[in-house]
């Protein structure tokens, strides 16, 4: 029984790694600050972190996701129901990551606690749902979206203000012709194909600014604070979604400690090496178009607002806020991507109630099984 309900939490946690893992550096991606595999290395040490620092400063969510209050008080103490819960929203994330859609754990969590209290036959109560859920879920991409389209041109303004640029380039699309000097001085191109040129923005080759910051170069300081940017939001992912994902796991355990934190952080990393290229490139590629700034701003608010939420014991979908953020700056550029914006909202309208039918579905399963053990 015991182990049963381990390996169904670990699941969801490496669904979990594989959604989420790389949303936080999504904006390192898309920017071209850094490749996949730099990228990849960042988010995991981050998530780690994050997911170490859960065990002091989330302690809130792991009571706020064992589902007391939401179902009756003995259901959550059984570990078919843990489990059920585990089972229905690792399944609903692992099918959202394989069609490349990023989707909310914290949804999916949600979805599979419902569905499996209502299939054990428990009340739901409709307050605590939408006061410590459904709110928070709902506000959250909003406030991202919202400061990122107004917090961002007022930075814009700010970088013209100290002189800080795009550079500008000349783009090569093909061979570049050799020059060759004739001794009357005349020059003769000589060249095995055909080069065609054209001036603009160094955004359509590899962005870049000049200019300086407090006597440093900017384009120095803004990748250090890309980085770091994106650091927070991983870290911020770690310590919102591990005590969510070792609450489900707590409960039928009746432990608790630094060692269920450790292990849901090293499977949510597990998860993001392994399944996470395919949302990564939907979040750093198909959403909006972006530059060094625009990623900084959007992982600076995003990783804030998550980190807050935390702090405050509220359940905010990390993936929400941080999609939410990356809409704000397709709307400040003009450049957001709509058709797959709203492809990902669709996405979301779905995962509560798959997981509502998976949770269900989950719960019959483990009632059997845990019934025979």
């Amino acid at each position: 029984m015991t182990i049963s309900l381990l390996l169904m939490g670990l699941l969801l946690a490496f669904a979990n790694g594989a959604n989420d893992n790389l949303k936080g550096v999504a904006t390192l991606l898309g920017s071209g600050t850094a490749d996949y595999r730099r990228a990849l290395h960042w988010a995991t040490f981050c998530t780690l972190l994050g997911s170490l620092t859960a065990a002091w400063l989330a302690a809130d969510l792991l009571k706020t996701f064992s589902g007391k209050g939401l179902v009756a008080d003995a259901l959550v103490l059984r570990p078919d129901f843990a489990a059920a819960v585990a089972c229905g929203a690792g399944l609903t994330v692992l099918l959202a990551t394989r069609l490349g859609l990023p989707v909310s754990t914290t949804h999916g969590l949600l979805g599979a606690l419902v569905g499996a209290g209502i299939a054990a036959g428990s009340a739901v109560h409709a307050g605590q749902l939408m006061a410590a859920f459904i709110v928070p879920l709902l506000a959250s991409p909003l406030v991202a979206l919202a400061s990122t389209a107004i917090v961002y041109p007022v930075l814009s303004r700010m970088r013209v203000g100290m002189g800080v640029v795009p550079e500008s380039c000349v783009c090569l699309d093909s061979a570049v012709s050799q020059p060759v000097y004739s001794s009357g001085g005349a020059i003769a191109a000589s060249s095995v194909a055909a080069v065609s040129i054209h001036v603009g923005t160094k955004t359509t080759c590899s962005a870049a600014y000049v200019g300086q910051i407090l006597g440093l170069e900017a384009q120095a300081v803004l990748d250090t604070l890309h980085f770091g940017s994106a650091g927070l939001v991983s870290f911020a992912r770690g310590l919102n979604d591990t005590p969510k994902i070792a609450a489900v796991m707590l409960v039928g355990l009746h432990n608790d400690g630094l060692w269920p934190m450790l292990l849901v952080g090293a499977c949510m990393v597990a998860g993001g090496i392994l399944r996470g290229r395919r949302v990564a490139e939907t979040m750093s590629q198909r959403i909006t178009t972006m530059n060094h700034g625009q990623g900084f701003t959007a992982n600076a608010l995003a990783g804030t607002i998550v980190i807050a939420a935390s702090w405050f014991g509220m359940p905010v979908s990390t993936t929400h806020v941080m999609c939410g953020s990356l809409f704000g700056i397709g709307v400040a550029n003009r450049r957001a991507h709509w058709r797959t914006i709203s492809g990902i909202a669709g996405a979301w309208l779905v995962t509560l109630p798959c997981g509502m039918l998976l949770g269900a579905l989950s719960f019959f399963v483990t009632g059997r099984l845990f019934s025979g053990s």
